[in-house]
């Protein structure tokens, strides 16, 4: 069950990591996220 969970949330992470990924940095701005944070913001969604 760890192992199912554990997949999901690196499915999840990068997910997010992808989905910020594409934005602007204008974009990313608007959303108080530096380009550099996307892996910190990512890791707080899981």
């Amino acid at each position: 069950m760890n192992l199912i969970r554990n997949y999901r949330n690196w499915r999840r992470y990068r997910e997010t990591v992808s989905e910020l990924s594409r934005l602007t940095n204008r974009e990313l701005t608007d959303l108080g996220i530096n380009r550099s944070d996307i892996p910190f913001v990512a890791r707080k969604s899981i």
